[in-house]
């Protein structure tokens, strides 16, 4: 992407929500070592508001911290009447958009939830107009004993990311549907709860103890990147997307580390986990937005090589 954009002196890396920081540290010790002119240009932000992990994020990054090159930052915004020109910017968001709150909606209305002698109940109410716009829009209505997630929180996000982005790129990854996929009777009612490595379908098991999630509704997030003038290339699964970067030279760089054969069993079980459709490779996908660029020179990217099969 930093070629495509004609490796410019300066280029902004800005992730959202990114935990303890681990894709970060990969990418920064890793453009160190292979590509010091990328290295030299780019900035990393880490958009986290949890404080403690904040705290971590600065100790676990402490180097980059102390030299610039890596910092946290606030949501993006645009350049805020700075004399200097925007740097172009990569905004990277992996398993962040299905941790925001989304609204229930059920035949009867609303999802409320109270209180009850101790106990977590529901109740409902009427729906806004937004809500059953976006239902209109990008979803289905739901039938009786069906809840529909209305990601509005996402929507508001995503708004902001696109209208932040003068020349660059969002690569949004998360599992997630379509409309399409919705009106074929497909992800509806997805809201999971995960609690020390286990899967619940029950949020109100472990109330501030397990962490819960709904799918994402790709078909929405696009279109409101695309009215902020970003343009969307078409979704790929996560196995798509890393076959087609790796397919010049088949992963042999992810294996350059390896010293001896039990590293590059390790290395390559993280990989099958990563690409085929047993592990995460096809329950993950892939969103990328461009902004500012010609369509064709950025469906040239070989992430997006299954694309232009589909296409």
């Amino acid at each position: 992407m930093w070629r495509l954009l004609g490796s410019p002196a300066r280029i902004e890396i800005l992730e959202l929500g990114p935990g303890r920081g681990l894709f970060a540290q990969d990418v920064l010790d890793w453009s160190q070592k292979k590509f010091p002119e990328f290295f030299a240009a780019m900035h990393y932000s880490l958009v986290e508001r949890s404080p403690a992990l904040r705290e971590r994020l600065k100790n676990s990054l402490h180097e980059h911290f102390v030299t610039g090159k890596a910092s946290l930052a606030a949501f993006p915004s645009r350049n805020n009447g700075q004399s200097e020109p925007p740097a172009p910017i990569i905004i990277f968001a992996n398993e962040f958009f299905d941790a925001l709150p989304v609204e229930v909606l059920s035949s009867a209305g609303k999802l409320r939830v109270g209180e009850n002698d101790g106990h977590l109940i529901e109740n409902w109410s009427a729906a806004t107009a937004e809500e059953l716009c976006f239902l209109d829009r990008y979803a289905v209505h739901p039938e009786n004993h069906e809840r529909i997630e209305v990601p509005l929180t996402s929507q508001g996000y995503m708004a902001e990311a696109a209208a932040s982005v003068d020349i660059g790129f969002i690569v949004a990854i998360d599992y997630g549907y379509t409309r399409d996929e919705l009106l074929a009777g497909r992800h509806r009612g997805t809201i999971t709860a995960y609690r020390q490595h286990s899967v619940s379908a029950n949020p109100y098991e472990a109330p501030g103890e397990q962490d819960i999630t709904a799918h994402v509704n790709f078909t929405a997030l696009a279109h409101v990147a695309e009215q902020q003038g970003m343009q969307i290339h078409p979704l790929l699964t996560q196995s798509q997307f890393l076959l087609g970067i790796g397919e010049h030279n088949q992963f042999a760089d992810a294996f350059e580390e390896c010293r001896v054969p039990q590293e590059r069993a390790k290395v390559a079980l993280q990989l099958k986990h990563l690409v085929t459709p047993a592990g995460m490779g096809e329950t993950f996908q892939v969103l990328i937005a461009s902004k500012g660029m010609q369509r064709e020179k950025v469906s040239a990217l070989s992430g997006l090589s299954f694309a232009r099969t589909r296409s």
